[in-house]
């Protein structure tokens, strides 16, 4: 069980998914505090895991991870904005990950000590979750400590 003084790390990257995932879990929480991580990936490493490749010149890749970077911010940054709204302590972290996002997530929580992982059960649409297979899941049989994953509401 989490203790009070852990924080809670939320998976967060803009999608109505992650959205819905910390909104849906704050009246939980024993602790206020939270984490809200968005992780990005450079081209190069999405890539790698995609096993695609592309044409394209050095600056015109370093102007696409510059992009992502960006939006990864805005995405966190608007994620705390949403868990304060809701009574949470939270920051906003960014982290590159240069392999897995899960990875990522699953290395954060440990350097963090969080309590509570939380991860909506898709990202950016089911055309990447295929490509890459899902990342809430392999964070759920890797990360050594309680995770929630708030499933996508279905349609009645």
């Amino acid at each position: 069980m989490p203790r009070p003084d852990q924080p809670t790390l939320f998976c967060y990257d803009g999608s109505d998914e992650s959205r819905r995932a910390l909104g849906s879990v704050a009246g939980m929480l024993t602790s206020r505090a939270a984490i809200v991580l968005t992780v990005w990936q450079p081209l190069t490493a999405r890539l790698t895991e995609t096993g695609g490749f592309g044409v394209f010149a050095l600056e015109e890749e370093s102007q696409l991870d510059e992009r992502e970077r960006d939006a990864a911010r805005e995405a966190a940054e608007a994620g705390a904005a949403q868990a304060q709204t809701i009574g949470l302590e939270a920051t906003a972290r960014v982290e590159e990950a240069d392999g897995p996002v899960w990875l990522t997530i699953v290395d954060v929580a440990g350097e963090v000590d969080a309590g509570l992982i939380v991860c909506g059960t898709r990202g950016r649409g089911p055309i990447r979750n295929a490509l890459l297979g899902s990342t809430s899941h392999a964070v759920l049989q890797h990360a050594g400590r309680p995770v929630l994953i708030s499933p996508e509401p279905h349609a009645d």
